[in-house]
């Protein structure tokens, strides 16, 4: 049998900075505009329909409505995924519970 002996702190840091950086490549490569589409939010995400909605409905979520269809500020949508990176990092467990 295989055992294997990993730092969570380590691990989890090195999964945030890969995030980190590969939001700040595509954000750079893409030349993306200050306000997304609902489009640019689901390819920067990786995410569907499904899922934009639930993000575009929730309270806490940088959303403008007031221009017709929804728009996210760029500068907002990037602190709310910061913010909420930190908050896993403070309170998940998910991880230990996998591991």
């Amino acid at each position: 049998m295989l055992k294997v002996e990993l730092d969570i702190d380590q691990l989890q840091k090195a999964v945030n900075d890969a995030i980190d950086k590969g939001f700040e490549r595509h954000a750079v490569k893409q030349g993306l505009p200050e306000l997304l589409t609902r489009n640019q939010l689901k390819e920067i995400l990786g995410i569907g329909d499904t899922k934009a909605s639930e993000l575009l409905n929730r309270a806490d979520f940088p959303v403008l409505r007031a221009a017709g269809s929804p728009k996210v500020p760029k500068k907002q949508l990037f602190q709310w995924i910061d913010e909420n990176t930190k908050w896993i990092r403070q309170h998940g467990t998910y991880l230990d519970d996998v591991i």
